[in-house]
């Protein structure tokens, strides 16, 4: 039996050549999408030209928890064991929009959605397995984690800011997993994937991004640290690291190493999404 990964976000750009590469080095890839007529259409063509590979669609909006409580039932119904979870897909808005449960959209998607599928999913990962986050180098530029704009429809917005804020609960989240994790031989890390031209971010935030990454990678190139920190043998054990875009690991912001900014978001996070408020 293959080992099973779990990816979001895989009918365009960087989740898109990640979910190829993971089912070409013999994983049984579970894709959550949100447009599953897409993922549908680019897991019939990858068959058509490829029968060994193995996949699997599932429906998912991260921007919705039912949703996401629904697409992680379904995985675990029929999966007893997991080896990789991929939180990939991500969002950037211009506007200040809102999630059906009330959030901020961006937070939402780029965020809870992504704190809770890893929460039901976790305990299913085996020994050996890795979690890896997609975060940014743009957390960098968070001024603070604001949680009260978070729930709040008539905080003011700035899209450059809630886009760093939802990059850096990334960052934070995964260091608080990881000792969360400890003794279960599961691993997690977080990444920036450079500055990627898929049309996936605004070109506003494009622009702004190379600023301080003037680099613009192709998808194939922007997924390279993804898949690394996926597959790559001399990654085994190695846990709680935020990696560069050309999968050197780095140090994070000192907002994201603070251990009480790491706890508190993950308190709130697990009441937004409603979950107990203790976790082992």
């Amino acid at each position: 039996m293959k080992p099973v990964a779990v990816i979001t976000g895989t009918t365009q750009g960087i989740g898109r050549v990640v979910a190829r590469r993971l089912a070409e080095a013999g994983l049984h890839v579970v894709m959550l999408c949100r447009d599953l007529v897409a993922a549908r259409r680019q897991r019939d063509d990858w068959l058509a030209k490829d029968p060994s590979l193995s996949l699997e669609v599932i429906h998912c909006d991260l921007s919705r928890l039912a949703s996401v409580r629904t697409a992680a039932s379904q995985v675990l119904e029929h999966h007893a064991n997991l080896q990789l979870l991929v939180n990939n897909a991500g969002l950037a808005s211009l506007r200040h929009r809102r999630s059906a449960d009330g959030f901020e959209l961006c937070f939402a998607v780029n965020h809870l959605g992504p704190f809770l599928l890893t929460e039901l999913l976790r305990d299913r990962i085996t020994t050996g397995g890795r979690i890896v986050n997609t975060a940014s180098r743009v957390h960098h530029k968070a001024p603070s984690l604001n949680l009260a704009t978070v729930a709040d429809p008539q905080a003011p917005y700035r899209a450059a800011n809630a886009y760093a804020q939802s990059k850096l609960a990334n960052v934070l989240h995964t260091l608080a997993l990881v000792r969360r994790l400890e003794g279960t031989g599961v691993t997690a890390n977080c990444l920036h994937p450079g500055v990627v031209a898929t049309g996936l971010l605004p070109r506003w935030l494009q622009l702004v991004k190379t600023l301080w990454d003037p680099v613009i990678f192709d998808a194939t190139q922007g997924a390279a640290t993804t898949v690394k920190l996926s597959l790559a043998p001399e990654l085994d054990g190695v846990t709680g690291r935020y990696f560069d875009e050309y999968g050197l690991p780095q140090e994070p912001s000192s907002l994201a190493r603070d251990v009480g900014l790491q706890e508190r978001l993950w308190t709130q996070s697990r009441a937004w999404v409603g979950l107990p408020a203790t976790s082992p």
